[in-house]
């Protein structure tokens, strides 16, 4: 990193998300880039691949060679500076080494969310399933926080997570393997309350901890890229240096809003109203 880099300001916080381009402007790099300006930070970008995709599904994806991912990282470090990471859709093996091999030159205090995205919500396959392990491998232990929804927590744990406990045992057990904070996101069950855990695990002789977050489930269609937002919310305010689980609390207001002052467009899930929102 050059001195330039170094010595650059921290207001805004200088975020870079590392995902897919979603053509339609709800999800991937186009959510990460509304949240992060939205809640003041100043949003880089290393597009890992490129969608056709509408609120109605997946029409195609193109992935960007790893390398290319990689000297997109390098560039924006080198010269502006990170203060922290999202980490997004990944695709494939090759993008997966040459993001771990980027971050591994970065500064290891720099934080990073990492959103384990594996499957949309129309069912599109958006990580290959030779890459799961890899990515467990190669990222799970460099990130700060991970934010599985239900379905990814249910994958990497390998069962059916049936009720709070069992998903709680399983987001402990992540955390307590690759030393990171675990949020396992409710958003995909059938309840009328969404309850989110927060799970820390048990280091420098410190026991494990959990914090829960509940709402109630907002009855709409309009909830493409929520994923990705509230990832990006997060990184974006632990940038603004504050703790974990109040970025968290303020990240899953943020998505709350962005619901609730959705523009309705689209003949499916439709996208956020991000511009809409306001954190006071």
């Amino acid at each position: 990193m050059s001195d330039a880099a170094r010595s650059a300001p921290r207001i805004p916080p200088r975020i870079l998300a590392i995902a897919g381009s979603d053509s339609s402007g709800g999800a991937g790099i186009q959510a990460d880039i509304k949240t992060i300006t939205m809640l003041g930070g100043y949003a880089m970008t290393a597009i890992t691949a490129v969608t056709a995709q509408n609120s109605v599904g997946v029409q195609g994806i193109t992935p960007l060679e790893g390398q290319f991912v990689a000297r997109q990282i390098v560039s924006c470090a080198e010269d502006i500076g990170v203060d922290a990471i999202k980490i997004g859709m990944l695709q494939n093996i090759d993008i997966i080494e040459a993001v771990a091999g980027a971050l591994a030159d970065l500064d290891p205090d720099i934080p990073i969310v990492l959103d384990p995205v594996m499957v949309a919500t129309s069912g599109a396959r958006l990580l290959q399933d030779d890459a799961v392990e890899i990515m467990q491998e190669r990222l799970f232990p460099r990130a700060t926080l991970l934010t599985p929804n239900l379905p990814e927590l249910e994958l990497l744990a390998g069962s059916e997570l049936r009720d709070t406990h069992l998903v709680r045992d399983a987001a402990l057990e992540m955390a307590e393997r690759y030393e990171c904070q675990v949020l396992a996101k409710g958003g995909h069950t059938q309840d009328e309350q969404v309850i989110d855990l927060l799970v820390t695990p048990a280091k420098d002789g410190r026991a494990s901890g959990m914090a829960s977050f509940t709402d109630a489930r907002i009855d709409t269609r309009h909830t493409h890229g929520t994923g990705c937002t509230l990832s990006s919310a997060i990184a974006t305010l632990i940038g603004h240096e504050q703790p974990i689980e109040h970025a968290v609390r303020l990240g899953r207001r943020f998505v709350r809003e962005g619901i609730l002052n959705a523009p309705g467009f689209g003949e499916g899930g439709g996208p956020l109203g991000h511009q809409a929102v306001r954190l006071t």
